[in-house]
């Protein structure tokens, strides 16, 4: 079996940062892709989907430090997808992408103010989580 995304998105929010009982970073953000065709009668067409993602332990940290709102990234990681009832019972279904490789890539976006934001020093590039032991090959 195999379980493995890659998105390239740009965050739609500043992340959130916070820690488990014994201390584990988590970060997690949302990320927007987007898709256009053209339709039938040739009009334009374009599609936004947002990806939940976490990051856990060192990840988090890089993520926490230097992604903000608009930062271009590359994620790859594995598809989790749970439930859980919300306060008035009803089962609530979530789909993340638990990340085990970041890339932040260039397209440095412009804030509300107009001034540019830059999403990592120059020296930031890919980071990876600790490796995996359940590749299937």
């Amino acid at each position: 079996m195999y379980n493995k995304a890659v998105l390239i998105g740009r965050l739609g929010k500043e992340t959130e940062v916070r820690y488990t009982p014994d201390g584990t970073m988590v970060t997690t953000f949302s990320i927007a892709t987007d898709e256009s065709w053209k339709d039938k009668s040739g009009s334009k067409q374009q599609k936004t989907t947002w990806h939940n993602i976490v990051c856990w332990g060192k990840l988090a940290e890089i993520a926490g430090n230097y992604l903000h709102k608009g930062s271009l990234v590359l994620i790859e990681g594995k598809i989790d997808n749970s439930s859980y009832d919300d306060k008035n019972g009803v089962k609530k279904y979530k789909s993340e992408i638990i990340a085990s490789v970041m890339k932040m890539l260039g397209g440095d976006k412009k804030d509300g103010a107009g001034q540019q934001q830059s999403a990592a020093p120059q020296s930031a590039g890919s980071y990876q989580a600790a490796p995996e032991d359940d590749v299937p090959f």
